[in-house]
């Protein structure tokens, strides 16, 4: 039943981390209908979320692999090869738009950890029902945003405010693959740009996780067997996550973020009236 449960932990980590729902909104969900049922459920759902956003962070630089190595080519050529500046100046701007789109969720992240300003947002099950809700309602304001701008068009004023979108996911409830697109899209970025600085971005804001993650970690005295059902977990986000990041693409490219506009909605409602 431990390995089941697991299994299931890292199934929704995988299906809800590239989808714009909010995977910490639907771990907490899970997290109390859990505790509702059985009040001796002993799971750090903590350390299982930053294992498991391991997982789907793997996956997404499986994903982008290619696109990360020509940044970092492009990067150092701009600096280093005189020659090649001319055609590795969109790849340098573009590594130093995701630096600056970084820093408002770094930043907000650190001090929000360090004050514990999230911990009552978190243990509060009917916020997270109305951030759904504000969420459902950002994805149907932009239900039918095509955009103009191409990956090179994108300005540094667009990435800080794109940045300034993320920062406001890291409240429990808001998507941040959501909140990403939507404010790229009010930007007018083409869909497909959007999406894809929003999963590049990705990057380096969760391996920052997984590093604070780490320290705790480390100070935890964690059984052969319980990391054993953490693997197991984390490897099934990483294959979800992959799986469901690819098709989230298709679903942004053809328009249809409508549905998750309504599922956001429908789920919300029910936290805030059922629970």
């Amino acid at each position: 039943m431990i390995l089941v449960l697991y299994t299931l932990l890292g199934l929704l980590q995988g299906v809800t981390e590239p989808i714009p729902v909010s995977s910490s909104g639907h771990i907490l969900i899970l997290q109390t209908l859990l505790e509702r049922f059985n009040q001796s459920l002993n799971i750090d759902f903590e350390t299982l979320a930053v294992i498991t956003n391991f997982g789907s962070l793997i996956a997404i630089v499986i994903i982008y692999f290619n696109d990360i190595v020509k940044l970092f080519k492009d990067f150092f050529s701009y600096i280093f090869n005189k020659e090649e500046r001319k055609s590795s100046r969109n790849g340098y701007l573009y590594s130093w738009k995701l630096v600056v789109a970084t820093i408002p969720a770094g930043v907000f992240g650190l001090v929000a950890t360090k004050l514990d300003l999230l911990d009552f947002l978190e243990k509060n099950i009917k916020f997270i029902g109305l951030t759904l809700i504000i969420t459902s309602i950002f994805l149907f304001l932009i239900k039918d945003f095509k955009g103009s701008k191409d990956r090179d068009e994108i300005t540094f004023k667009d990435a800080i405010i794109i940045g300034l979108y993320q920062m406001i996911s890291v409240i429990p409830g808001i998507s941040r693959s959501g909140a990403t697109i939507v404010g790229g899209m009010f930007q007018n970025l083409k869909r497909e740009v959007a999406f894809n600085f929003s999963f590049i971005l990705y990057i380096p804001i969760s391996i920052a996780t997984s590093i604070l993650g780490v320290k705790d970690l480390l100070e935890l005295s964690i059984s052969g067997s319980t990391w054993v059902l953490y693997i197991i977990a984390a490897i099934i986000a990483g294959i979800f996550t992959y799986i469901c990041t690819k098709w989230f693409a298709k679903i942004v490219k053809e328009g249809k973020l409508i549905y998750f506009s309504i599922y956001c909605f429908t789920v919300g409602l029910l936290v805030l009236i059922l629970l």
